[in-house]
């Protein structure tokens, strides 16, 4: 099945017991592919682009955890779906990483609406990011959460520069209380690029 079809169904779940006998390994190996779907922004903003096998882990993961049975894997499958990507796309989810309780607080306060501000621009073209749908990550009093979920749609030029291009490619956030950029390094783009075959 290419990326552009991939979904986690029922029979990619195997049982708790199985899953428990090979954890380790299967959490060793996704773990590993992480490190090249991992871009740090700034000082505390880090992107982790999501695949098929980070959100089964994580399906399995929330199964291992909360043990809900047989009735918990639909919610699960219906959560964490929509965070693969489809062929023509990048997702991630945006962690703004401060361990500090009271300094995260304040600082989120000044954050709002960031989820609106990050974009990718490959040469000279910008591609801004677009909140998955799920519910509005930033409060109606402009705190924002310190986790979101964000979609890159590509164009097939896009995909072509990204993945075979000599343009440099940098992951940004514009918010006007956090305006960092990164460079996407050569490993992480061929990593990204598996997502659009």
């Amino acid at each position: 099945m290419s990326a552009a079809e991939r979904k986690i169904t029922r029979a990619d779940i195997p049982s708790l017991a199985d899953y428990e006998a090979k954890r380790d390994a299967l959490r060793k190996a996704v773990m590993a592919a992480k490190q090249n779907r991992r871009v740090e922004v700034g000082p505390f903003a880090t992107f982790t682009f999501e695949n098929y096998d980070t959100m089964w882990l994580q399906v399995m993961e929330m199964l291992r955890i909360e043990k809900g049975g047989e009735a918990q894997i639909a919610g699960e499958l219906e959560t964490y779906n929509p965070l693969i990507p489809q062929g023509r796309e990048l997702i991630a989810t945006l962690m703004l990483e401060i361990e500090d309780a009271v300094r995260r607080e304040r600082v989120l306060k000044t954050l709002g609406g960031i989820e609106e501000t990050v974009f990718l621009d490959i040469g000279a073209r910008r591609l801004k990011a677009r909140p998955t749908e799920y519910e509005d990550r930033t409060t109606p009093d402009g705190k924002t959460s310190s986790v979101h979920w964000l979609r890159f749609t590509f164009s097939s030029a896009d995909i072509a520069d990204f993945v075979h291009g000599m343009a440099a490619v940098t992951l940004g956030i514009a918010h006007p209380n956090y305006g960092h950029m990164a460079a996407v390094s050569a490993a992480v783009r061929a990593e990204l690029a598996k997502d659009f075959a």
